[in-house]
């Protein structure tokens, strides 16, 4: 069982049909650590903290948000991949700008279910996050 595939993607900003991406898949052998080591090896890694504040991005190892700049002959590619206790979920985007706005959204999700350490100020709604929840929290290790 493999935690990487290449194959054809839709990217979600601009719905560009995108063939051989390294996408990632389930991936139920061993724990989310190894899964980590593996997804490394393919240029993926595991986002540790989101936000001005870097709070928690999951609950390692069974909560964990990847991410992967990679390009084609259009130019960059950015994608983002969840990992719940082995289930993993995969989505592509051609902006960097969509690419962080879907790492906010999960960090949010996480925030407000419980499921990582987040800001004590949450509103209702991640729309209605301020602007310094929507960024990371290092910006030069930001894939």
């Amino acid at each position: 069982m493999n935690a990487v595939i290449t194959m054809t993607v839709t990217t979600l900003d601009t719905d560009e049909t995108i063939h051989d991406v390294p996408v990632l898949v389930d991936y139920h052998m061993n724990d989310g650590y190894d899964w980590m080591d593996v997804i490394g090896e393919h240029g993926w890694a595991v986002i540790p903290s989101w936000g001005c504040d870097g709070w928690d991005l999951g609950q390692w190892p069974y909560v964990m948000v990847a991410g992967i700049r990679t390009a084609d002959e259009i130019g960059n590619l950015f994608g983002m991949a969840t990992y719940c206790e082995g289930d993993v979920r995969t989505m592509f985007y051609r902006t960097k700008a969509a690419f962080w706005n879907a790492i906010s959204e999960q960090a949010y999700f996480h925030w407000k279910n419980g499921q990582a350490q987040g800001p004590a100020d949450l509103p209702e709604a991640a729309a209605e996050l301020p602007g310094r929840y929507w960024i990371p929290c290092n910006l030069s290790a930001a894939v």
